[in-house]
């Protein structure tokens, strides 16, 4: 790799092809608790669409990260959200629709600015740090445009923000993963960008890694008051990490919520499937309580007639009964060190997670009584669902 290619063109070569997609049904996205003006936006999707043939993988697309916000694009693999990022990019043509960055069109009819036109920083999964170019010099790549006192300083600033000032000698291959993951931070932020995008940033690193890594790289981010869109198909660091998340389903945006609001009131059951556990119980709706096989039920947003209702494991609570012909029976246990999962034969013979602190132990087949603890949500039923 040579070092006179542009360094956006450098870092964000595709890693791999995006999957065929099929369009959906059109849902609207969770409107903002208050809509900003474009002027407080860093970033804003409308109607884009992205065609590779006959095949959408970008449906419509509308999207709003607010200056300053650290948002997740969530979705399952082959959902459109890598392409989506490149779209943003630049690194693809949009078919329809319009993009801004900092309140600046970059896309959409008779318009594509180049990737070096749109003051985009990339983190790619790969890093894709330059192997024989110190730290010092990696980070400072982007910015040979300034002179050498103020390119100096800038790299001096953004070595100290991502805490790698004692390693600017230091080449990649003598870092550890969590390091570089640093540098390549460091890289992307030198130009002062006003947006970053992170493709997928920490599946490189082993778990207990992950865990420090996705935290000091919020830290970093926020001490930066970075725009940023992080994609990712991992649920626990999206919920973990950012400001909001926005669930992206065949090609389309679902719902844009925070991390609480997401998963304690998805906005529909495809939704409510993707994001955590959940158990789906056929029910009838009453306003504000259903009736299930586990009995009348509190719901959090009102509904009526025929539903699923949709409850989370760590909602349901058990112990021990005698026995019984109409009594629940353990089936099964994950034990996970810091809770376990039970799994639990119903007496209608349908079976629920159950999540449970360490400290319970059940034997398999013991008898059991369970109940739900907590307000749950439910959703129409589809006609003919069994």
């Amino acid at each position: 790799m040579s070092p006179e290619m542009s360094p956006q063109t450098a870092a964000a070569l595709p890693t791999s092809s995006t999957p065929s997609l099929e369009p959906a049904p059109r849902r609207r996205p969770t409107p903002p608790s208050s809509s900003p003006d474009r002027q407080s936006l860093g970033l804003r999707l409308e109607g884009v669409v992205k065609y590779f043939g006959q095949v959408g993988a970008a449906n419509g697309v509308d999207l709003e990260v607010r200056s300053g916000e650290l948002l997740a694009l969530l979705g399952p693999s082959g959902c459109g959200k890598t392409t989506t990022l490149r779209l943003i990019a630049g690194f693809e043509v949009v078919d329809a629709g319009i993009i801004e960055i900092g309140g600046h069109p970059v896309a959409g009819p008779h318009l594509h600015l180049p990737p070096e036109r749109r003051r985009v920083g990339m983190v790619f999964q790969e890093y894709a740090l330059f192997p024989h170019l110190s730290v010092w010099h990696n980070v400072g790549f982007g910015i040979r445009h300034l002179d050498e006192p103020a390119r100096q300083q800038r790299i001096r600033e953004v070595l100290e923000l991502v805490g790698l000032t004692a390693l600017a000698q230091r080449m990649p291959h003598e870092l550890s993963g969590g390091q570089q993951q640093r540098v390549a931070l460091a890289r992307a932020l030198a130009p002062n960008p006003a947006l970053i995008l992170l493709d997928e940033p920490f599946s490189n690193l082993d778990a207990g890694l992950r865990v420090r890594v996705r935290a000091e790289v919020r830290a970093i981010l926020k001490q930066a008051r970075a725009t940023a869109v992080f994609v990712t198909h991992d649920q626990e660091e999206a919920l973990s990490l950012v400001d909001r998340v926005a669930v992206m389903l065949n090609g389309r945006i679902h719902q844009v919520d925070v991390p609480q609001a997401l998963y304690r009131q998805p906005i529909s059951r495809e939704v409510a499937a993707f994001i955590g556990e959940a158990n789906f119980l056929p029910g009838q709706a009453h306003g504000r309580t259903a009736e299930c096989e586990l009995g009348t039920v509190e719901l959090l947003v009102p509904a009526h007639g025929p539903v699923d209702v949709m409850i989370r494991p760590e909602n349901l609570a058990i112990h021990p009964a005698p026995p019984g012909p109409q009594v629940h029976r353990v089936r099964d246990q994950l034990f996970f060190g810091h809770d376990q999962l039970v799994r639990v034969d119903l007496s209608t013979g349908r079976t629920v997670d159950v999540r449970l602190g360490p400290a319970y132990p059940f034997a398999q087949g013991q008898p059991v009584a369970i109940k739900v603890v907590a307000p749950v949500m439910a959703y129409p039923r589809p006609e003919g669902a069994p």
